[in-house]
C-alpha cells in the first residue's frame, strides 16, 4: 500500500488537470476501491498536516491543490507570473513553437531536450500558446495565438526572421546547433520588448 500512495502522490503531482478515479486505476493497474481508499486517506493526511497541499474531488475528479489558507499569496504570485517578464526558457520554448507549429509536445521536449509540461501551461495562461486535439494523429498540437502575433507586430509567423529556413524539416537539425540560439536571441529580445508594453 505504501507503494500505490507513493504511486498516486507522483501521478496527482505531475498531472496537470483533474483527474478520474477509472484513470488512476488504469494507469496504476489496480483496483478502482484500492485507489479510492488510497486517495481518501491522502486527502485526510493533508487535510490533518496543516501543510500546504490539499488532495479535493469534484465530479469524480481528483486534483492535488493549494491549501486554501494560502489562497492570497497563492494568487498574488500568479498574477506576476502572468504579467512578469517571460523567463529565457519560456522564450526558447514559444519560439520553437511559433518556428514549427503545429507541433507535439514530444517533438517540442525532443528538440528542448527537456520536459516542457510546466512552460506550456504558463505560454497557455498568458494566451501566448494554444492547444488543439487532433484526432486523425491522437496527438495534442501547439499553436501560437493571435495574441503572440500582436504581441510582436506581425500579421502571421511567415515574417519571423529566417522563418522558411527554420521551418524546413530538412534544415532544422543543422540550424539547431548553428542559428538557432541567434534567432531565438533575436526573438527574445522582440518578445521580451512586446510584453513589456502590453
Amino acid at each position: 500500500m505504501a507503494n500505490l500512495k507513493s504511486q498516486l502522490e507522483s501521478v496527482l503531482l505531475v498531472t496537470s488537470k483533474p483527474i478520474s478515479l477509472k484513470k488512476l486505476a488504469e494507469t496504476l493497474k489496480a483496483k478502482p476501491k484500492e485507489i479510492e481508499a488510497e486517495l481518501n486517506s491522502l486527502a485526510e493526511g493533508y487535510a490533518q498536516s496543516n501543510g500546504g497541499l490539499r488532495l479535493i474531488k469534484n465530479n469524480e475528479q481528483w486534483q492535488l491543490a493549494s491549501s486554501p489558507e494560502n489562497a492570497e499569496l497563492v494568487k498574488s504570485y500568479l498574477k506576476d507570473d502572468l504579467t512578469g517578464e517571460l523567463t529565457d526558457p519560456s522564450v526558447e520554448t514559444l519560439t520553437i513553437v511559433a518556428y514549427r507549429q503545429p507541433i507535439t509536445k514530444a517533438e517540442l521536449e525532443q528538440i528542448r531536450g527537456i520536459n516542457c509540461s510546466l512552460i506550456l501551461r504558463n505560454l497557455m495562461i498568458r494566451g501566448l500558446v494554444e492547444a488543439e486535439y487532433n484526432k486523425e494523429r491522437g496527438v495534442t498540437l501547439y499553436n501560437v495565438t493571435m495574441d503572440f502575433l500582436k504581441f510582436l507586430g506581425i500579421g502571421s509567423v511567415a515574417e519571423l526572421p529566417d522563418f522558411e529556413k527554420l521551418n524546413s524539416d530538412e534544415n532544422l537539425n543543422k540550424l539547431l546547433s548553428r542559428e538557432f540560439s541567434q534567432v531565438t536571441s533575436a526573438a527574445d529580445e522582440l518578445i521580451k520588448v512586446e510584453v513589456k508594453q502590453a
